[in-house]
């Protein structure tokens, strides 16, 4: 049996991969009386009525936060000011307004001076993903046992901040509370220096004369393969994260810089010791995630394999 609903009232605007899995949690749970949803696209729209993510589908962003409770942007970081745009208006008195962006800083200050004084707001960011994007990507369980991570600014109202967590807990989530700019501190070394090096490696595969892209897909090792599969992520999003989140990721890059050097000078003098040294130190990053819960330690990644083949004789 479902708990009581925590909202009467939710909006959800932009229905990819995480609002989408947002309406099916709130729905399967029942944390909200009413689910209303919109998307600035009309085809997604169409689907996500087709489909019945929400009790209503709005036509546009103004009737969907109309007497809402909870309202959550997730939209890429570069579209959040006009959306908070669009809403103002509309919002009731103690609405909670929040994001799901991968940004905070950048988010922070795009949407806070454009929302009324009597609303609250709450930026967010569900750790969870995959590398699928639209309204039939999205799953209830994607949160479970993920971080939510909320940056809410100085002097917000400790009751909203405590209800957002709920929320989030309530659809499986852990939930962290930091400030925006520790935020994207931490999530340009964890998450967005990842996916810089993921496009670059795909990209310069991509790019060798030497080498066919018939030869790059077909011996795809498991290193290329999981970089493949990062890269492949929404590239709206990705390039609204790198414009909006800058300085962070450049002070990551500079870094990551400096121990490529360090490890290109270890190969080109055959220093076998401080290599060995740097994969053992690496590894035990790796065996850390998995001891914590956040990866499983399946061979292979938990990817099935197919029986072998029969030999001749074989019945």
């Amino acid at each position: 049996m479902n708990a009581a609903p925590l909202f009467a009232r939710v909006a959800l605007i932009g229905l990819g991969l995480i609002g989408s899995s947002v309406a099916r949690a709130v729905r399967q749970l029942g944390l909200a009386d009413e689910l209303v949803a919109t998307d600035a696209s009309p085809q997604v729209r169409a689907r996500a009525a087709e489909i019945g993510l929400a009790d209503r589908i709005a036509d546009d962003n103004a009737a969907a936060v109309k007497d809402a409770d909870l309202v959550i942007a997730c939209v890429p970081v570069g579209a959040c000011a006009a959306v908070a745009q669009s809403i103002a208006p509309h919002l009731k008195p103690g609405a909670i307004v929040s994001d799901v962006g991968s940004v905070k800083a950048a988010v922070l200050r795009a949407m806070a001076p454009e929302l009324p004084p009597h609303t609250h707001f709450i930026p967010a960011h569900p750790v969870a993903g995959t590398e699928d994007s639209g309204p039939d990507a999205g799953f209830a369980e994607l949160f479970i046992n993920r971080w939510c991570i909320l940056t809410p600014p100085a002097g917000a109202d400790a009751a909203a901040v405590e209800r957002l967590a709920e929320f989030w807990r309530r659809l499986g989530a852990n939930v962290e509370v930091m400030t925006a700019e520790h935020h994207d501190l931490v999530l340009a070394v964890t998450s967005h220096l990842p996916h810089l090096i993921a496009y670059t490696i795909v990209g310069t595969a991509d790019e060798l004369e030497d080498v066919t892209r018939s030869e790059v897909l077909k011996f795809s090792a498991g290193g290329f393969r999981d970089f493949t599969r990062i890269a492949a992520s929404d590239p709206t999003m990705w390039r609204d994260v790198f414009l909006n989140n800058k300085e962070a990721v450049l002070e990551m890059l500079g870094a990551f810089q400096e121990d490529l050097s360090k490890l290109t000078r270890a190969i080109r003098r055959g220093d076998g010791e401080a290599l060995f040294d740097h994969f053992t130190r690496t590894r035990a990053i790796r065996r850390g995630i998995v001891s914590i819960g956040q990866d499983a330690a399946g061979p292979d990644f938990g990817r099935p394999h197919g029986p072998l083949p029969k030999t001749e004789g074989e019945g």
